[in-house]
């Protein structure tokens, strides 16, 4: 497992798709804050307005919006609420594990790897790595960001990003272990992202959402992974905050344990 880790990150620390994946997140926060100056001082206002993109009603109600949010806040906002962060991180499972079976490699490794639960293992835990990273570079961006523009959100309790970082790490390898799981059972990198446009941003949740809620039955919803990770406390006020990392959790062993059998299970 440590081998196919070891190899994995390799891979990724050389993969151009890594860095252009960084880059979009860099520039969704950039026009972020760039909205932002425009909604709340004053000389982005009064340019706002001259550009047509806001009328003064607007702004006061965007100035009071914004005004009552901290730096963790504007980083959710910026790609991890809505699920875009997921999205992005998604393709790059998907490009990493889909590939192997596109361009045959995985006929090699299993050659070496009998145990076939050390290739999902090594796969699983690579992008738990590199969830990681992304999640602490993108932070670090958004601050620099802030700093840089006049410190416009006010900077959040190391106790409250620690704890928001740890539970929204475990959703979003929760997310990379379902887009692997999609991978093994179709064989293609195609299907691995459209499981990362369809579940990461989303799109299957609300609609189920939509439907169910006709018959008073949506109660479902707060048990999913794209649910908990926008609407999961940013602030731990009692136990009842760590049931979140229990869904984490579950997802993560249900989409792993579920891939390692479906490979077992082909002929490779």
């Amino acid at each position: 497992m440590f081998n196919i880790l070891r190899m994995e990150l390799y891979r990724m620390a050389r993969s151009k798709s890594v860095y252009i994946c960084l880059g979009i997140l860099a520039a969704v926060s950039i026009l972020a804050f760039w909205f932002t100056f425009l909604l709340i001082t004053p000389s982005g206002q009064e340019m706002a307005v001259k550009m047509g993109m806001l009328d003064f009603s607007e702004l006061e109600e965007g100035r009071e919006l914004l005004q009552s949010s901290d730096l963790l806040g504007m980083f959710r906002e910026i790609g991890m609420d809505g699920g875009f962060f997921c999205f992005l991180t998604g393709v790059l499972a998907a490009l990493f594990l889909g590939g192997d079976f596109q361009n045959g490699f995985i006929k090699n490794i299993m050659t070496h790897y009998r145990e076939r639960w050390k290739y999902i293992a090594g796969k699983v835990a690579a992008m738990g790595i590199l969830n990681g990273v992304f999640l602490a570079v993108e932070f670090l961006f958004v601050a620099v960001l802030n700093a840089l523009s006049g410190n416009m959100f006010a900077f959040s309790a190391w106790s409250s990003i620690l704890f928001y970082m740890a539970w929204a790490w475990l959703i979003v390898t929760a997310f990379s272990s379902l887009t692997i799981l999609v991978c093994v059972l179709t064989r293609s990198v195609a299907a691995g992202v459209l499981a990362s446009v369809l579940f990461g941003g989303g799109i299957v949740v609300s609609l189920l959402a939509s439907f169910t809620s006709l018959f008073h039955a949506a109660g479902w919803i707060s048990y999913t992974l794209y649910f908990n990770l926008g609407n999961g406390p940013s602030v731990y006020l009692g136990p009842g905050d760590l049931k979140i990392f229990g869904i984490g959790l579950a997802f993560l062993a249900v989409y792993s344990g579920t891939a390692v059998y479906w490979l077992r299970r082909q002929d490779i």
